[in-house]
């Protein structure tokens, strides 16, 4: 079975709009979508008009807190309704924080020298999440860097000599948000925590709160790190999700969204989420009605 269960669009830090990335899955067989831009759930009705006969779901990538690490949690199947309407309001506080570190960012290029209009750089953002990859952007207009990568490399990576930390929800709060909303919750490509033993710990930690999902199948996991994260599932009996992390331009090596999820993990994870797992599905849904994950 094709899917998407992660990708980007410009109402975050991907290059192309929600219902362009939706057309593009399509062409590639996507049978079951959900676009996850960072922190926002905007693009859900656009994707769903672009992908008629596919199950599209409206979800987000959620940036939460866990001791020191950043944790991105995956939420698919949001449901409308007051927990729906409880998450939305959590992240236009999100919001707010993100433009508020986008300007403490550009203070910090300030005193080493680098000048930028931080906001500019918020009206450019309007409509979609603003981040480090905006003033990644702006480095590059006024020459400061020769590419993005080196944006990154010399100022923004975590820690960096002009990055700040801003005050992200607790993987606590925002998985209590996603149950709330009646969303199914994976944890994002989990090498990012550098730890296998971190990864385990947050299952045992947190599986009976709603982490019942692990992205294995993350579009460029080599095969062995597939297995080694496939085996992690199969101890904690966790539900295998998978997506592409699709950007567009803003990251070329990904050329196109969509994967290939075969079965068993197909059959479980369309059980999941409350999906027919039928290739000529054809319904759109929002919300997910049933678990197989016990």
């Amino acid at each position: 079975m094709r899917v998407d269960l992660h990708c980007h669009s410009t109402h975050s830090d991907g290059s192309f709009a929600a219902d362009e990335v939706a057309t593009r899955a399509g062409r590639t067989g996507v049978e079951l979508f959900c676009l996850t831009d960072h922190d926002t759930l905007a693009g859900y009705e656009a994707t769903r008009a672009a992908l008629p006969t596919a199950t599209v779901l409206r979800g987000v990538e959620l940036s939460c807190k866990h001791q020191t690490r950043t944790i991105h949690l995956l939420m698919y199947g949001v449901q409308d309704g007051a927990g729906a309407d409880a998450l939305e309001q959590r992240l236009v506080g999100v919001q707010d924080d993100r433009r508020s570190r986008l300007r403490a960012i550009c203070s910090r290029l300030d005193e080493l020298g680098i000048h930028l209009d931080a906001e500019q750089i918020l009206r450019d953002a309007a409509g979609r999440t603003p981040g480090r990859p905006d003033v990644a952007r702006a480095l590059l207009a006024v020459k400061a860097v020769r590419s993005l990568r080196e944006a990154f490399e010399r100022y923004l990576h975590d820690n960096g000599p002009a990055d700040v930390a801003f005050a992200k929800i607790s993987l606590a709060e925002g998985l209590e948000l996603g149950k709330a909303a009646g969303a199914r919750m994976s944890l994002a490509h989990p090498h990012t925590l550098r730890s296998p033993a971190l990864v385990a710990d947050l299952y045992r930690r947190h599986r009976d709160d709603g982490l019942e999902g692990i992205e294995a199948l993350y579009g460029r996991y080599s095969h062995a790190e597939r297995e080694g994260w496939l085996r992690l599932a199969k101890q904690y009996d966790l539900v295998v999700t998978g997506g592409s992390d699709f950007h567009g331009e803003a990251m070329p090596d990904v050329a196109q969204p969509g994967i290939e999820l075969p079965e068993p993990y197909a059959a479980r994870l369309c059980a999941w989420l409350g999906v027919s797992s039928s290739v000529t599905s054809s319904t759109s849904v929002t919300s997910s009605t049933s678990s197989t994950s016990s």
